[in-house]
């Protein structure tokens, strides 16, 4: 391994996998605060926004998928990452469905949607999106993630390229093998490893830890990794920690990382995606997704979103629905 990748690896150990890390915090504690705190539902947050979105299930191949859904157009797909919900777009999908079909899906795993024993590898899980879309009535559709939902997003482009028009990639790509060299100690002056991605590969124990505590977990991801944590209010991290708390949702997220060897071997069977492509990088990751992502897609833009730390689309929302616009035309 060169000194860039590692520079770029110790880079996406702090953001990228951050995002990952998310979704092991997010799984590994967000539902309790639900019940505990009387957080609203989805279909009372979807009637909250702008536009005219509506809470809705579909049940695909044996899995229920939640998704909020509003706007008129071709459609768009939103895919959050961990530990957050749909709600994470909360900020750029009443603008984005003055043109679009804006399509937020809570992952098979994570917040409203059915949470199986196993199928969370994101090849699988891209199938579930894809299903989702037939299951809707539409051939086509943008694809954008952000976190876990970003590597779904990729897996989505990689397998469906007939039902991709574009996809975006925000702040993470897929798992590859750069994942087996990540240090368990962070490197001086870095000031975040990535300590999640090891305590989420370990069976039944995060379970009886954080059942109840997901709080704690969500603050901590929020405050370490986004450039302003105060752009998550209080609010909105109950929300996130109500859909994490329960065991159940913490076995979910925690097998969105548990197959990352499975999604590793399977991306060495990808093709360059065909979609053109978009990466939406962080203050910390942009230089990452600028080295990584070319090799990945034929067509490929890399844009930095200044001033934000991982969670980009709440961070900085106005910059990310214009990049957004701008590539989807």
């Amino acid at each position: 391994m060169t000194e860039d990748s590692r520079s770029f690896l110790n880079r996406r150990s702090m953001l990228t996998l951050g995002a990952g890390a998310a979704a092991a915090l997010v799984a590994s504690g967000g539902v309790a605060e639900a019940g505990q705190s009387g957080a609203p539902s989805d279909a009372a947050l979807a009637r909250s926004l702008p536009g005219g979105f509506r809470s809705e299930y579909a049940q695909v191949d044996g899995v229920r998928l939640h998704y909020v859904a509003g706007g008129r157009g071709e459609p768009l797909i939103l895919l959050p990452g961990w530990p957050e919900t749909w709600w994470q777009y909360r900020a750029i999908m009443p603008e984005l469905a003055k043109r679009y079909r804006v399509i937020a899906v809570d992952l098979r795993g994570m917040g409203g949607s059915g949470k199986p024993r196993g199928g969370y590898d994101k090849k699988t899980m891209a199938r579930d999106i894809f299903g989702l879309l037939r299951t809707l009535g539409h051939r086509q559709a943008h694809i954008a993630g952000h976190d876990i939902g970003a590597m779904v997003a990729f897996a989505f482009a990689a397998n469906h390229p007939e039902a991709t028009k574009t996809v975006t990639l925000m702040d993470v790509s897929h798992p590859d093998e750069s994942l087996y060299q990540l240090p368990m100690l962070a490197p001086p002056g870095q000031p975040v490893n990535v300590w999640w991605f090891a305590f989420n590969q370990v069976a039944a124990l995060p379970e009886q830890l954080l059942a109840g505590r997901s709080r704690f977990l969500v603050d901590w991801m929020f405050d370490h990794l986004a450039a302003d944590p105060a752009s998550i209010a209080a609010r909105d991290r109950a929300i996130y920690a109500a859909a994490y708390d329960r065991p159940d949702a913490i076995r979910a997220g925690n097998g969105w990382y548990q197959t990352f060897g499975q999604d590793i071997e399977d991306q060495k069977a990808y093709t360059k995606i065909a979609a053109p492509m978009l990466g939406l990088g962080s203050e910390f990751n942009y230089d990452y997704l600028a080295a990584v992502l070319p090799s990945k897609a034929a067509d490929v833009r890399v844009r930095k979103i200044a001033g934000s730390g991982h969670f980009v689309a709440e961070e900085q929302p106005r910059a990310v629905t214009d990049e957004l616009l701008t590539f989807l035309g």
